[in-house]
């Protein structure tokens, strides 16, 4: 069973290699909750909470379990964390990570001198390799969250939270919700045990947040077993988890007070808003507790509440994708088909009905007209940047008053 001494024990062991990690105010970042934090896990050592369990486990290892080296599957975050603590105490370690993992984090794990092995496929897919890997090879595996140990390193996060709210002059009682990311459940498990074990939280909600192509939590939840998933479909590799853990699948059920999805494009939308606003870079996995802030997935309004930006390990290679994707979502970036008729002026027209609605066009096609427009037409294609989907909505307002055809 997990007890509060266990965490607090993970707490006073993790203090030698953890990175101080502070509770960020955000009063602008969602309408309606001023008073939100933000828990700075991406600025963690490895770039995510993950090293808290994967050190704490590796940490109570006997010299025997040392000797025969650890495995350990993950899409990135775990392996890193693994690959940290299997530096620092000098074990040998062999990781197996999937190949929707970035390269990014692919990488960032070799740096650490550990083996790494690359299994076609997602986390579970990587994780049936490793626990094949073990029966053939031996050595100790550690779990990325259905772990009773790993869980307490994770929790600490809840200790963390909980003294830093008292320093920056908080009534402890007035915390009132804390929004946290789930993939396999061993974060929200430890958090929410810690806050529910702690004496200085009673009424402090623990909501959590899974993308809605990885529901596999929400949806055990919902069912009071456990249920897996056949496939996942989100660019937040670090949750895209098929099925929950056992242990972190109870402790959810204790513990947790809800847990909600947010789409892909709410989580881009989060992630440039974090950018923007914040100017912290937050991988997908990261970002889902404040896209579920940001779009009232929890009753959050007029609370104070704690999100936690659990990593920032993002692919630095599909980051301009998810901006992109966050600008169209929000309506800042849009691409217009306009069907004109050729003749001289008529670009002029449209860029200057574009710039009176104070929109700026970034980028144009001009291609003839199609067999099913005028003989003598052209189209038009515009990418144009606005404020947001109502400017956006009045700039194609405007070009069907001045008689452009908007397709």
């Amino acid at each position: 069973m997990l007890t509060y001494n266990k965490i607090q024990q993970a707490a006073s062991v993790l203090k030698q290699v953890l990175r101080p990690t502070d509770l960020v105010w955000a009063p602008r970042l969602v309408p309606g909750c001023e008073q939100l934090y933000l828990k700075a896990e991406n600025w963690q050592v490895t770039g995510s909470f993950k090293v808290r369990g994967a050190y704490y486990k590796m940490s109570l290892m006997t010299d025997d379990e040392k000797n025969r080296g650890v495995i350990a599957c993950s899409a990135g975050n775990h392996a890193q964390g693994v690959a940290l603590a299997a530096q620092r105490a000098g074990i040998d370690a062999t990781i197996f990570i999937p190949s929707i993992a970035p390269i990014s984090k692919i990488e960032a794990t070799e740096r650490y001198g550990v083996r790494v092995v690359i299994v076609d496929g997602v986390y579970d897919d990587a994780y049936q390799a490793a626990r094949e890997f073990e029966q053939t090879n031996g050595g100790v595996f550690i779990h990325p969250f259905d772990d009773e140990q790993v869980i307490a390193g994770q929790g600490t996060i809840g200790l963390e939270i909980l003294d830093q709210y008292r320093k920056k002059g908080k009534i402890l009682d007035e915390l009132d919700a804390i929004v946290v990311p789930v993939g396999g459940g061993g974060l929200i498990s430890g958090v929410a045990a810690a806050i529910k074990k702690s004496n200085r939280a009673k009424n402090c909600k623990v909501y959590g947040v899974q993308a809605a192509g990885a529901a596999s939590m929400a949806n055990s939840l919902a069912a009071q077993q456990r249920q897996s998933l056949e496939h996942v479909a989100t660019f937040a590799d670090g949750i895209a988890v098929k099925h929950p853990g056992e242990l972190t699948y109870q402790y959810c059920m204790d513990y947790v007070d809800e847990i909600v999805t947010v789409t892909d494009d709410e989580i881009a939308i989060a992630i440039l808003h974090l950018m923007e606003q914040q100017k912290f870079i937050a991988e997908g996995a990261g970002a889902v507790a404040v896209a579920a802030a940001m779009f009232n997935k929890l009753p959050l309004a007029g609370k104070n509440v704690c999100a936690i930006v659990s990593g920032g390990n993002i692919d630095v290679n599909n980051l301009p994708r998810v901006i992109n994707r966050g600008l169209l979502a929000t309506g800042r970036l849009s691409h217009l088909t306009i069907e004109l008729i050729e003749r001289p002026g008529q670009l002029m027209g449209v860029s200057k009905i574009i710039a009176d609605c104070g929109a700026n066009v970034v980028d144009l096609v001009h291609n003839p007209g199609r067999e099913n427009t005028d003989i003598a037409s052209c189209i038009l294609r515009l990418t144009i940047e606005s404020k947001d989907k109502d400017h956006r909505d009045d700039v194609i307002r405007a070009l069907g008053e001045h008689g452009y055809k908007v397709l």
